[in-house]
């Protein structure tokens, strides 16, 4: 053995590791648990994510997803099916929708065997009458079980299975909801004995298609998206040409039902990643200045090791072994918890939202990286930063207790305010980078507790603005032109038009006729210009549009499109809508002069043929978006909430504590002038109170600027819109949220200050 390697086994920096430990054990502890509860439940987050995605993609073709699917107000003829069959094999799906009650319907099918093949999670398929095997998550929200009998259009079934329909992962009753909604939806399969009895009623002539996977042609797996985009046009020209009475018509990639699942599962993977990464760095900040704090007490010590040889570099190393190894043992054990814990979690939260079917748990690389060796690199690149400043210091000011690099030649002059007061602010002063740090803190942890608290009151919010402006409780959309004799019901026109702006989704935006005198529109003041129309607030809203701007618009089915300028908009909180007269309706899109196709109405239009109606909404379905994202976040957002107040004490805590043991000379000194342990602790406790409420204070108004711009940035890629709107009451919550951390905060400090001994001042007088 040389004499470095005996060198290095006796030296003294290894033993004071443990010492360092003990003595910070609060801290360690409380960071370790933050650092480890975080990474577990992210961990757990990639892992389920990782799974689950990879049984969502593997279902394309363990499940045979549809290419895509139309809908014919009659059963296709022989002459367009051969004609469509030289591009894609056709598979009937019709279907029916039963009603549970007024709420609740199910759309149902037979068993398909080739196409959307059935995935059954429990149970078996019905082989019988009057049985049905329904959508498990639906079955959970209606609290329907196997063996349980269900009425449906006034017939009662026996459940027989629970399954998942791979075409239906989010369970939209229609391409162009805003959300899909599991509540008041569902989906299920009878056997084709019992389909037949259905023949004589409604029956949806629903078609799915299926490129080419034989004749010497590739399968559409292996065809490029060019490719099989131009095979779904031709298909939407052909039923267009040859006047096959197209309803609705859906290629697989603009289906909500099956690709909403997948586009989520991407958007929340890089949200967490986001929101692990802040965590993590201001977490290593606060180790940073905290083991400076560590620096400043021991700072004669340091100056003594440096005076015997011990190199800037050792010192630095030696202070960033705790952070890195409590950073790497929770990251660890954050791993575990991940896929022990955490993961059923979230699994649980992925089955209580979609309809998916089953998976696997795979082992993910990637998410290890992600929360253990990413987490310990950013850890040491601050901490490096942080400590390499203060450690440049040489080893006579170390002794000399001299740590600041630059000495102020003049006090700050204060206001001739109170004694008190001046004391209070000349620590806030001195302490600045600390509650700058803090504020820091306090703001990310607003932005938290704001979204957590935000999101129901919204969402109900929002519902209730749908309710209180709906036109009328009914609204009829009907395949043809009906009269009927009902004064209370209105005629109006509703048709859909795309967005065609550049840069922007491609969403579906309802177009309304008017009737003039229109009772269920009053206050609407339609445009007289021909080229003018009136939109509601969420376009202009969710496509930062502006009255006088132009829209651009187009046909779905024939891409004919429209340009119209924007003349007023109009407070519509059902979602994105144009606005016209309905003379200008009919002249606009070639109508006879007599046309309509909907009724509004306050009643149920009882003596309207069923067979006639296309749609027909309720209050009910309006409320769908708000329904559904209430179940999705109703569990999720008050524990983030808590996750925010955590946090906050954890800031706080840690950051107050560096301010009082920084000031320890100076407490001691007050102590033997006199003054009491509580009114030592109403200096240092109120002077760092002061600093984190005039944190939460100016942190609320950057909070909501902040939470505006990432709601927009996530309501921007669904179909629709919902207004952003922060209830009054969440800011006093958001803010009553510091203070109760802080509150939490003041009694430890308190004891900390009862124990700082009057002899404290005498310790470090300079040399």
């Amino acid at each position: 053995m040389n004499q470095k390697q005996k060198n290095r086994i006796k030296n003294p920096l290894h033993k004071r590791i443990a010492r360092e430990l003990k003595q910070e054990l609060g801290k360690n502890i409380a960071i370790f648990i933050f650092i480890a509860a975080t990474i577990g439940f992210i961990s757990g987050f990639y892992v389920a994510d990782n799974s689950m995605r990879a049984a969502y993609d593997g279902s394309f073709e363990k499940y045979n997803i549809e290419d895509g699917n139309f809908e014919l107000d009659k059963e296709i003829s022989d002459e367009v099916k051969e004609k469509i069959e030289e591009y894609a094999n056709i598979y009937e799906n019709f279907y029916v929708e039963k009603e549970i009650d007024d709420q609740r319907k199910v759309r149902i099918f037979t068993d398909r065997k080739e196409v959307n093949r059935v995935c059954v999670i429990d149970g078996k398929l019905p082989d019988e009458k009057n049985q049905i095997a329904l959508d498990r998550l639906f079955s959970q929200k209606s609290n329907l079980k196997i063996g349980d009998m269900v009425t449906l259009g006034g017939t009662d079934y026996k459940i027989t299975g629970m399954i998942a329909l791979p075409d239906y992962s989010a369970l939209f009753s229609d391409n162009n909801d805003l959300m899909f909604d599991a509540t008041h939806f569902g989906v299920g399969i009878v056997s084709e004995d019992q389909f037949e009895t259905y023949k004589s009623g409604k029956v949806f002539y629903s078609y799915s298609w299926k490129i080419h996977a034989e004749d010497g042609r590739k399968k559409s797996n292996d065809l490029t998206d060019e490719q099989k985009e131009k095979i779904n046009e031709e298909i939407k020209n052909t039923l267009i040409e040859e006047n096959a009475g197209i309803v609705n018509f859906v290629a697989e990639p603009d289906n909500q039902a099956i690709h909403f699942t997948g586009n989520d599962m991407g958007s929340d993977k890089s949200m967490v990643t986001v929101l692990l990464y802040v965590i993590i760095v201001i977490l290593a900040f606060i180790f940073a200045i905290t083991t400076i704090s560590t620096i400043d007490k021991e700072s004669a010590v340091i100056g003594t090791l440096r005076a015997s040889g011990y190199t800037k570099g050792e010192m630095l190393r030696h202070y960033m072994v705790l952070p890195i190894m409590v950073t790497l043992i929770a990251s660890i054990v954050g791993n575990i918890l991940g896929y022990t814990v955490f993961k059923f979690m979230v699994v649980d939260m992925y089955y209580n939202s979609y309809s998916l079917t089953t998976y696997e748990t795979l082992w993910n690389a990637d998410a290890f990286i992600m929360t253990t060796i990413i987490p310990a690199i950013v850890m040491i690149i601050v901490n490096l930063l942080v400590l390499n400043s203060r450690l440049k210091l040489s080893p006579l000011k170390f002794l000399r207790h001299d740590l600041k690099k630059n000495k102020n030649s003049k006090a700050l002059k204060l206001p001739p305010f109170s004694f008190m007061m001046r004391f209070k602010l000349r620590i806030i002063i001195q302490n600045m980078p600390n509650y700058i740090m803090l504020f820091v803190g306090i703001l990310f942890a607003g932005i938290l507790a704001l979204f957590g608290l935000m999101m129901i009151p919204l969402l109900n919010h929002n519902g209730d603005e749908i309710i209180n402006n709906m036109k009328g409780n009914y609204q009829y959309i009907l395949k043809m032109p009906v009269e009927i004799d009902n004064e209370n019901a209105e005629k109006c026109i509703m048709g859909s038009l795309v967005n065609d702006m550049k840069g922007t989704r491609k969403d579906e935006i309802t177009v309304y006729g008017i009737e003039k005198k229109s009772k269920y529109f009053s206050d609407i003041k339609l445009m007289d210009d021909a080229k003018s129309v009136v939109v509601s607030e969420a376009v202009l809203e969710k496509y930062k549009l502006k009255v006088g701007d132009k829209i651009k618009v187009k046909s779905e089915f024939t891409d004919t499109g429209y340009e119209f300028v924007i003349g007023d908009s109009y407070y519509y909180p059902q979602g994105l809508a144009i606005f016209m007269n309905s003379d200008r309706y009919r002249e606009v899109f070639e109508l006879d002069k007599d046309f309509f196709n909907a009724y509004l109405s306050d009643e149920k239009l009882d003596e309207i043929d069923e067979h006639l109606i296309l749609t027909k909404i309720t209050r009910t379905d309006m409320l769908k978006v708000t329904s559904q994202l209430n179940d999705s976040f109703g569990g999720m957002m008050p524990m983030l909430a808590g996750f925010a107040v955590l946090m906050s004490v954890l800031i706080i805590y840690l950051l107050s504590k560096v301010v009082i043991e920084k000031n320890t000379g100076a407490i001691s000194m007050v102590k033997i002038l006199g003054y009491s342990d509580r009114e030592v602790s109403r200096l240092y406790v109120t002077a760092t109170g002061i600093a984190a409420f005039l944190s939460a204070v100016i942190s609320i108004p950057i909070s909501y600027y902040v939470m505006k711009e990432l709601y927009y940035m996530f309501m921007v890629e669904f179909s629709g819109w919902v207004s952003y709107y922060v209830k009054p009451i969440v800011f006093v919550q958001v803010f009553a949220l510091t203070v109760v951390s802080y509150v939490i905060v003041a009694a430890f400090l308190y004891q900390k200050i009862r124990k700082i001994p009057m002899n404290q001042a005498l310790k470090n007088v300079e040399l």
